[in-house]
């Protein structure tokens, strides 16, 4: 019995995305699993907030948090990525230093936020 043609569109689909995402730099990796982190941390604490009796704000704090440092992961990975002309005259160090003040800055009103 012969595979049907979604099937095989799926992984000519799948193989493509694997072999165009091999010659990603290492770099913008690293980025993406700490993207995926962030995420699963976030899905973790939504699940425990399910399960669990926490206090509501505490939740709020611990989604947020995740949420916010997985979207300022992104724009970081956006600016350093090379083949991205619209941030071409951007140095990376200032992108990094970006990330960094701003995580500073999210978690301050996080941690203002708890209490």
């Amino acid at each position: 019995m012969g595979k049907s043609s979604a099937t095989k569109d799926a992984e000519a689909l799948v193989n493509s995305l694997r072999s165009a995402y091999t010659a990603t730099p290492t770099n913008l990796k690293i980025i993406d699993v700490y993207v995926l982190f962030a995420i699963f941390t976030a899905v973790i604490q939504v699940y425990m907030a399910i399960v669990g009796s926490f206090p509501f704000n505490s939740f709020l704090s611990g989604v947020l948090s995740c949420i916010g440092t997985a979207v300022l992961a992104v724009c970081l990975r956006i600016q350093v990525n090379k083949e991205n002309k619209e941030f071409k005259d951007l140095p990376p160090e200032r992108a990094y230093a970006d990330f960094v003040l701003c995580n500073l800055v999210l978690h301050l009103v996080i941690m203002n936020f708890l209490g």
